[in-house]
């Protein structure tokens, strides 16, 4: 059974940084896209940011520039770097794998981790 071990979140104050790891237990990480989603409190899940196998990223509006997806092949993980973090990224954020740009559907999750930003 595959896995996504979810590691990195935590509190951190507006302005600060954090980065989010996906370890995967997938032996064609490879070739598949990774991606990190969210659920803001009261709200429903949103994508983030998708990578393809290429390394191609997709975000959401207004996170391109704050937020970097990346990831490693040889390591397994794909990364969220989130960077100038404002209250309103606060959410349980979710990784995914396998996901298709066009639909932003993924077809395996891992846990999620909650990140909290105080103001």
């Amino acid at each position: 059974q595959v896995q996504l071990v979810v590691s990195g979140g935590g509190l951190v104050q507006a302005g600060g940084s954090l980065r989010l790891s996906c370890a995967a237990s997938l032996r064609t990480f490879y070739s598949v896209s990774m991606g990190w989603y969210r659920q803001p409190p009261g709200k429903e899940r949103e994508m983030v940011a998708i990578i393809t196998v290429n390394g191609d990223a997709y975000y959401a509006d207004g996170l391109k520039g704050r937020f970097t997806i990346s990831r490693d092949n040889d390591k397994n993980t794909a990364y969220l770097q989130m960077n100038s973090l404002k209250p309103e990224n606060m959410a349980v954020y979710f990784c995914a794998a396998d996901c298709a740009i066009a639909t932003q559907y993924c077809d395996i999750w891992g846990q999620g981790t909650l990140v909290t930003v105080s103001s």
